[in-house]
This record gives structure tokens, C-alpha cells and sequence, in this order.
């Protein structure tokens, strides 16, 4: 059975890791989540680190809404490399899941960015730890979370 950590924050406009957990439900099974719930954002590179040596996580997808501000940019940036750095310490997938409070207009936009954004990555952490070949097959093809498809650039 593998384990699936789910890390997301208190300081998030809206419940992403309900939405990731949710999805995954409805993605496969053979897997356990276990969520772990902090703060803000540089809480998250701990949390996920934590997931990963003491509940012996898989992998972990970690959710965050940094604010529109310059410091929430910031804050954001350094959670960024905190969790990359957690990657590395402990050779296991984190897979970060940020929605800028600024990428939307309006508050519903918003809600519908961290939703699809927070369920398209719960299939990626799936996929990365079940069925890796899709992601293999998908490569170079211009894949959005949350948005529309960029494409792939044709020579």
C-alpha cells in the first residue's frame, strides 16, 4: 500500500487539499492519504519533509495560495525552494501546487484555478508513483494545470 501525503494551509483562500484528496479518490486506489494541515507556505517544506520520514510518504502534494502582495511573492518563493530542497534531502516527489491569489480575476476564477488546479495534480501524483508511462506519454505536449493547454510547438 503507498501513501500519499497531502500538506496544504490554513492561510489559503480556499480547501485545495479537499479538492486534491477528492480526486485522487476518484483517480485509483491502492493508496493511503494522509493530510497534514499548516499555517502558511513556509510551513509546507517541514510538513512535507515530516510526511515523508515519519508517516513514510511516497510522495507528497503541497498546496499553497500565496497572496497578491510582493512579500506573498516572496513568502512564496522561499516555500518554493524550501520544498525542492525537501525533494532532494529525502530523494522523494514533492509536487508543489501554488495558485497566486493574483492569476485571477475575481474570487470565483479563483475558486475554479485552486479546484482544477489542486485535482489536475492529484492524477499527476498518481500517475507518478502508479502509472508513470502516461506522464511519459504526455511529455512535451504543452499540459496546464488549472488553465487551458498551452500545446506543444510543432518544427
Amino acid at each position: 500500500m503507498k501513501l500519499i501525503g497531502v500538506a496544504d494551509t490554513t492561510f489559503a483562500r480556499y480547501d485545495m487539499g479537499a479538492s486534491a484528496i477528492d480526486e485522487l479518490k476518484r483517480t485509483g486506489t491502492g493508496f493511503k492519504i494522509i493530510r497534514y494541515t499548516v499555517p502558511g507556505m513556509k510551513d509546507l517544506p517541514v510538513a512535507c519533509k515530516k510526511l515523508i520520514e515519519e508517516r513514510n510518504c511516497n510522495i507528497v502534494i503541497a498546496l499553497g495560495m500565496p497572496g497578491p502582495k510582493d512579500k506573498d511573492k516572496m513568502c512564496a518563493h522561499e516555500a518554493s525552494q524550501g520544498l525542492i530542497r525537501t525533494q532532494l534531502m529525502t530523494n522523494t516527489h514533492v509536487i508543489e501546487v501554488f495558485v497566486h491569489e493574483d492569476e485571477a480575476a475575481d474570487d470565483n476564477e479563483l475558486a475554479f484555478l485552486a479546484d482544477s488546479r489542486a485535482r489536475e495534480h492529484a492524477v499527476n501524483v498518481y500517475n507518478l508513483i502508479f502509472k508513470p508511462e502516461i506522464l511519459t506519454k504526455n511529455a512535451g505536449k504543452g499540459l496546464r494545470q488549472g488553465f487551458e493547454d498551452a500545446g506543444p510547438v510543432k518544427r
